[in-house]
């Protein structure tokens, strides 16, 4: 009798035992239970960008972030349109790829309230092409791609009246539209396609030219201080920006990150990198 009480209390005890253990299992899933009272709790953003320049932007600050607690993912796209509704939707936490006039029209035309809290580089729009060398080489109904968007399409509607090749309505800036062009010289035939398409359409022996972003040049292997016939000047206003929603405007994460992107640091490794075809808005 006396075993078998004894062994009925040891096998209460390790019951009671498990039991604790695998609370305090439980209790040390996250980030902040497994912290140190030494060690700050580590916070996770997500952070949308399109892969170059601004994923490579991202990348040279991921250490920095790092000591301050801050662990950066990094959300490629390929497109201008699902950073803004994946940030709206709560999917990433901030986008990194467009500039002011973009967002403006974006959030009126989908009723959103994101909010840019850094401006990071400019990237100046150009006229590219593989079959011409130069602007005067433009011939009569020649073919030029822009970009489909209308901010973007106003601004490379701007670039190529700057570059004398057609006229825009008087004060239409870069909000134009082809229905503003008031004369057209060399009845040049010109195409929207999506931005991303552009760097590939040059391929294509219809089309003589594009006015590319930046961005898209990088990526389609354009040197923008070589390749192109005409560029924007580089005091344009397109300063890229970091957006988030404007309820978490001052988050200190995401503070933290617009601080990382604004650093003596990044200027440098952006004015080394890009060789002035991309240049610090800061």
């Amino acid at each position: 009798m006396f075993k078998l009480k004894k062994n009925r209390y040891l096998t209460s005890s390790l019951v009671i035992l498990a039991v604790l253990s695998l609370g305090l299992t439980g209790c040390g899933t996250s980030a902040a239970s497994n912290a140190t009272s030494d060690t700050p709790a580590k916070t996770v953003l997500k952070v949308g960008a399109t892969p170059v320049p601004h994923a490579e932007i991202l990348e040279y600050i991921k250490p920095e972030l790092a000591k301050e607690g801050v662990e950066l993912r990094i959300v490629n796209y390929t497109d201008y349109v699902r950073p803004n509704l994946d940030l709206d939707s709560g999917d990433i936490d901030a986008n990194f790829f467009q500039h002011t006039p973009y967002l403006d029209t974006f959030n009126k035309d989908h009723d959103l309230n994101l909010v840019p809290i850094a401006k990071v580089h400019i990237e100046p729009m150009g006229i590219y092409s593989k079959k011409i060398t130069k602007v005067a080489d433009f011939k009569a109904g020649d073919t030029i791609a822009i970009p489909n968007d209308p901010s973007n399409s106003g601004r490379a509607l701007a670039l190529l009246a700057k570059a004398s090749l057609i006229q825009l309505k008087d004060g239409v800036g870069i909000k134009g539209t082809i229905n503003d062009i008031i004369d057209n010289p060399k009845q040049l035939k010109i195409t929207p396609i999506d931005a991303p398409q552009l760097p590939r359409v040059l391929q294509d022996p219809k089309v003589i030219a594009a006015v590319i972003n930046t961005n898209y040049a990088l990526e389609g292997g354009l040197n923008p201080t070589k390749d192109s016939l005409f560029t924007e000047d580089k005091d344009s206003p397109y300063a890229n920006i970091l957006v988030v929603k404007d309820s978490q405007k001052n988050d200190s994460a995401l503070q933290k990150l617009a601080k990382a992107l604004t650093s003596l640091s990044v200027k440098k490794f952006i004015e080394d990198k890009y060789q002035g075809s991309i240049v610090p808005a800061f």
